[in-house]
């Protein structure tokens, strides 16, 4: 780890990271990671008392994680096909379904390979649906989403290919990670367009 504006580190941190697939990082610089493959767990690095803990138990790799304002954590489950969510101040390790069947399809309650995810202050639920191509957005509370980008929704301009990692800034623009298309995508209110990648 680097304090700001050093290029030497000031902590090493020891962790098996093996087949890891995403990380989150907290404003106090708590480390939240994906051991779900060879652990099936999410653990989170303290970084005060350089300690580790087990946050969630899951069935499946986390290919994206999130911490929403409410300190909820969401995993996306990759091979289950579904987003799983735990309220982190609740003692019991209990996850309920925020999003998908368990199933792969493209129908609005169903996920095929979801990756990146992105929760808003309203608490709604942007998800990189890979297989299908496409941005799912979950209303908070919702299990059926709607598609805003890609294959499936109403402004289909640009065709993505396995989107992976999204983003949403301040004024709610969005920025995808178009994997095999190798770009980046924004997606505003007014207009989509590539903006990193683009070719002509």
């Amino acid at each position: 780890m680097w304090n700001n504006n050093s290029i030497n580190p000031n902590k090493i941190v020891n962790v098996n990271f093996e087949e890891s697939l995403s990380i989150f990082v907290t404003n106090n610089g708590d480390i939240y990671y994906d051991s779900g493959d060879s652990n099936g767990r999410v653990d989170k690095w303290i970084s005060n008392t350089n300690s580790f803990v087990n946050v969630m138990n899951v069935n499946s790799e986390c290919s994206g994680l999130f911490i929403d304002i409410n300190d909820t954590l969401y995993c996306s489950m990759i091979f289950d096909h579904k987003i799983v969510k735990r309220w982190l101040n609740d003692s019991k390790m209990i996850s309920t379904t925020a999003a998908g069947s368990g199933i792969p399809g493209s129908a609005s309650n169903e996920l095929s390979y979801p990756r990146g995810i992105f929760v808003d202050l309203n608490f709604d639920l942007y998800v990189a649906d890979c297989d299908n191509n496409r941005i799912q957005l979950f209303k908070s509370g919702e299990l059926n989403g709607t598609t805003i980008v890609g294959r499936g929704s109403s402004n289909d301009i640009i065709s993505l290919f396995c989107p992976s990692g999204i983003v949403l800034d301040a004024d709610k623009n969005l920025f995808i990670v178009d994997q095999w298309n190798h770009r980046i995508i924004r997606s505003g209110s007014n207009d989509i367009q590539c903006i990193i990648g683009c070719s002509g």
